[in-house]
Parts: C-alpha cells; sequence; structure tokens
C-alpha cells in the first residue's frame, strides 16, 4: 500500500514522444557515408537495402489495399 503504485504509469510514454511527428523521429542509426571513400561491397549493401526498402513498401501497400478491400 505505497505510494509507488500510483505514479508507475507516469514516465511510461515518454520513449514513445506521443507529441513529435513520425517525420521528425530519428531511426536511432547517425552513420555519415561517403561515396569516394565506398568500396564494391559498400555499394553493393545499399543496392541490396534500397531493393529491401522498395519491398517493404509493396508489401505494406498491398496489405492496406486488403483491409481496404475487406471493408466494402
Amino acid at each position: 500500500m505505497g505510494r509507488s503504485r500510483g505514479q508507475k504509469a507516469r514516465d511510461k510514454n515518454k520513449s514513445n514522444m506521443p507529441q513529435v511527428p513520425k517525420t521528425m523521429k530519428s531511426d536511432g542509426y547517425d552513420v555519415e557515408f561517403s561515396a569516394e571513400f565506398a568500396d564494391h561491397e559498400d555499394l553493393e549493401a545499399q543496392a541490396r537495402a534500397e531493393a529491401a526498402g522498395i519491398r517493404q513498401s509493396k508489401k505494406k501497400k498491398k496489405i492496406i489495399k486488403e483491409k481496404v478491400s475487406r471493408k466494402f
């Protein structure tokens, strides 16, 4: 029966930052990339990452379309 029961939820939403727009939130990675110092492996990894991003966006769009079509 202490005071701690009422104070547990006070700091839970600070990690979510509810008042900050999603476009301003960072992904947590702070990496600089210089094309002049990039080797073949760096360029290959960058191409793979971009291809994965395209796949993810297509998958996300497909899921949204399925949800919309189920409503009608």
